[in-house]
């Protein structure tokens, strides 16, 4: 995906909890003040901050773009198509009606930035190396094995061999018994867990096709899956960002099953028709 599409200020706040404390300084400027940056060099804004020119330089890098001109580009071309932010910080004295509000733009929010970070031709592979796997298996720890068992209850529906676990051991056991044929899709806000990690070991090991639904973030997930799909959250005070991230995920599974059914055709409605059948035996 062209750099220049790929929205600074969704970068620069979506891997903010990681920065070191300077690196957190230039981002702050940043995000007050991005249209000066446009008009500014790395050694002015080295020279504001207080910081070497290096730490901006690493800064770039951090959050995702080969170097402050690649960085500058992005933040010009968001700044020529501005997104008014519609989040606002969840507080301590707001009434019930207000945190509501709040949470749902957040939510909003969040769906927003998560498709201007979206890698197009990362989905189109996703939906491809899906529609030919004998076997797909969703993975996923905590808060993101929800996430997995929704998506499993989704692709249920296609007529695909597919499976998700929400033991951390079982998940381990599943990965073992996949192989090149398959897909395994890992669905993790942080990427670095221990369990998603010894799960993307026995993975690499058997040579799976792996998908990955993480934040727009560089952890070892985002660099070891063979395709990428990026989620984008802020965190507050009473709402940590893998909480409003879970809505990200779910959309992106959703994309991927609709682009699924749709690619399967006949076949893929034949399957819905007869789980619908064998479901309607439960209604009274």
């Amino acid at each position: 995906m062209d750099q220049v599409n790929q929205h600074g200020l969704a970068r620069i706040r979506s891997n903010y909890s990681r920065l070191s404390e300077k690196e957190k300084k230039i981002a702050d400027y940043i995000l007050q003040h991005p249209k000066a940056i446009i008009h500014h060099t790395i050694n002015q804004i080295a020279d504001e901050l207080e910081v070497a020119d290096s730490t901006v330089f690493r800064f770039c890098q951090r959050v995702g773009f080969k170097g402050y001109q690649a960085l500058k580009i992005a933040l010009a071309a968001e700044m020529a198509t501005p997104v008014t932010d519609i989040h606002e910080k969840i507080r301590a004295g707001d009434d019930v009606g207000t945190v509501s509000e709040k949470v749902f733009r957040s939510n909003m929010n969040t769906l927003e930035d998560t498709l201007k970070v979206m890698d197009q031709k990362a989905l189109y592979d996703a939906v491809a190396a899906l529609i030919v796997a004998e076997k797909v298996e969703f993975f996923g720890i905590g808060g993101s094995a929800i996430v997995s068992i929704d998506a499993y209850h989704k692709f249920l529906r296609s007529g695909m061999q597919v499976h998700a676990n929400l033991d951390a051991h079982m998940q381990l056991m599943a990965a073992s018994q996949l192989s090149a044929k398959d897909v395994a899709v890992i669905i993790s806000h942080s990427g670095s867990t221990k369990d998603i990690m010894d799960i993307l070991h026995v993975l690499r090991d058997k040579n799976v096709t792996i998908i990955a639904i993480t934040n727009f973030a560089k952890s070892t997930l985002s660099k070891q899956a063979d395709i990428l799909l990026y989620t984008v959250s802020d965190e507050t005070e009473f709402r940590p960002e893998a909480l409003s991230s879970r809505i990200a995920e779910l959309t992106i599974i959703d994309a991927l099953y609709t682009n699924v059914m749709l690619a399967k055709g006949e076949s893929a409605q034949q399957a819905l028709q007869d789980m619908r059948k064998a479901i309607a035996l439960k209604r009274l």
